[in-house]
């Protein structure tokens, strides 16, 4: 009798990763912004490799409006909102990574779930991902999002609480892998004991991804055989 296969998690990064999507990041915060404060938005905080939540707290406060983290709750929803009324700008200006759609299609039926850890609010990656048709085989029920804190390795632990929480299984650290394109995504998965693969299409350099201890590295997602491997558990680098 064939023992059946040992519970496995797929782990997407989004922006730079699967998606890129330019200028309508702003956007959706000057709607938000409008939409907490009624007033309109003068500065933007630094949004590279951070968060939504410490977005949201150093955009406050650099538009001078008092108490921000009692503002948070609130600015959550409305950037989810905004974000859905500018589906249509995300589509227009957004773009799938090569390989993006066939990555993840690739492991639908060989691993247990996939779904993401990103600095994005949840409702933002949710809207990212339809926008540009990436959703279908992602559960976002779990996942670690912007909103849950700042730190990457406390959303990848998230994530595979969740998971295990609703698949009813627990999943060995090496049957999770991480996919990113920073050092941060690295040290997310590696963190939490899970295998870190590095996609070097975002600021980051295949031999930056390499020297963050990435322990499978490739220039984009077409290397489906490498990510295969990587998922389970096999490790090998790209070539």
């Amino acid at each position: 009798m064939t023992s059946p296969p040992e519970p496995s998690l797929v782990l997407w990064d989004i922006d730079h990763t699967l998606v890129r999507i330019a200028g309508v990041s702003r956007e959706i915060y000057s709607e938000a912004f409008r939409l907490v404060t009624g007033q309109p938005l003068r500065e933007l905080a630094d949004m590279a490799v951070r968060t939504e939540r410490a977005i949201i707290v150093d955009t406050l406060i650099l538009n001078g409006v008092p108490d921000p983290e009692s503002r948070i709750d609130a600015f959550l929803p409305a950037l989810g909102d905004a974000a859905r009324k500018l589906r249509n700008r995300m589509r227009e200006a957004g773009e799938r990574l090569p390989g993006a759609q066939q990555a993840i299609a690739t492991f639908v039926g060989t691993v247990t779930a996939q779904s993401v850890v990103t600095g994005n609010a949840r409702a933002i990656a949710v809207t990212k991902l339809e926008a540009l048709d990436l959703a279908e085989h992602i559960d976002f029920e779990i996942g670690g999002y912007g909103e849950d804190g700042a730190d990457r390795a406390v959303l990848v632990g998230l994530a595979i609480q969740r998971a295990e929480g609703k698949y009813g299984v627990r999943f060995d650290p090496r049957r999770v892998v991480v996919i990113g394109d920073t050092p941060h995504d690295i040290k997310g998965a590696h963190d939490n004991g899970a295998v870190a693969v590095g996609v070097a299409t975002g600021r980051s350099s295949a031999e930056e991804l390499t020297a963050a201890g990435a322990d499978v590295v490739l220039a984009d997602l077409t290397k489906l055989n490498a990510l295969r491997h990587a998922v389970t558990g096999y490790i090998q680098t790209e070539g």
